[in-house]
């Protein structure tokens, strides 16, 4: 499906109860909503799922400005479209960056928070040079080259050595991501807000989940959060990398169905 924001557009799937408590899942870089698929199938009976592709990915309009308000703001505007008042926000990894910028930005919007396989912390300078080096192996390879050098991180050690069709699925994903929709996010993630100071802010229902094998925003980065946000819940899943809601489905799907059924009453 596709969403019409004024000068942009948004694609998104949706599943589940209509009038449910709306859950809007935010997918890493640079991935798209597809990455979401095992949650949507799974999760339809307790809640109104939707993801979305943001800015730059999937079937939305590759259009700048890329930046985290920018994908913040995106969000906000298709919650309007959808007549949305407000919503758990699930964000896996650059989502994450977004969810964090949406609380800064959209608080009233935010019923929940679910930050998978995320951090607060903004980039180093090495991280901010390897951000760079990315785009122009983007610009001068394609994203299939950014693919190649970002999946041994990407997925976990025990999936790349059990779960080959997985790597394979989560490869064609960040193959087909659009050069410039790469390079933008990448600008954005490079640029953004630190959300340290944010963290002691968010006084909502949140829960944290991080893969065991997560060596892109490890465990480490995981409980300083959950440290820093008041009440929340940490779950740590077992021989998983940073896509976990892909890795282990079964086991993302029952730490988050179980916050679910909590979020529904807070």
């Amino acid at each position: 499906m596709i969403a019409n924001l004024g000068g942009i557009k948004l694609g998104y799937d949706e599943s589940g109860r209509g009038n449910g408590l709306p859950v809007i899942f935010l997918h890493g870089f640079p991935h798209h909503r597809g990455l979401w698929a095992p949650q949507l199938s799974s999760l339809s009976s307790q809640a109104r799922c939707i993801a979305l592709d943001l800015r730059g990915f999937g079937e939305s309009s590759v259009a700048p400005p890329y930046t985290m308000d920018q994908y913040a703001d995106d969000v906000a505007a298709f919650m309007d479209a959808l007549r949305i008042d407000r919503a758990v926000v699930c964000g896996l990894s650059m989502g994450g960056y977004v969810a964090f910028a949406m609380w800064r930005r959209h608080r009233p919007r935010i019923h929940s928070l679910v930050l998978a396989d995320t951090k607060a912390s903004a980039d180093s300078e090495e991280g901010r040079e390897k951000r760079r080096a990315m785009a122009q192996l983007a610009r001068e390879r394609g994203t299939s080259a950014v693919a190649d050098a970002t999946i041994p991180g990407m997925v976990g050690k025990h999936t790349r050595e059990t779960s080959p069709q997985v790597v394979d699925l989560v490869y064609r994903i960040l193959a087909k991501a659009p050069v410039a929709g790469v390079v933008g996010a990448l600008e954005a993630m490079r640029e953004r807000e630190d959300s340290t100071s944010t963290l002691a802010t968010i006084d909502v229902l949140t829960l944290i989940i991080v893969g065991e094998e997560d060596v892109l925003t490890p465990v480490s980065d995981a409980e300083a959060m959950h440290r820093a946000i008041y009440g929340s819940r940490l779950r740590v899943l077992a021989r998983t990398g940073h896509v976990s809601n892909v890795e282990r489905p079964a086991a993302f799907n029952i730490v988050l169905s179980e916050f679910l059924d909590t979020a529904r009453h807070a």
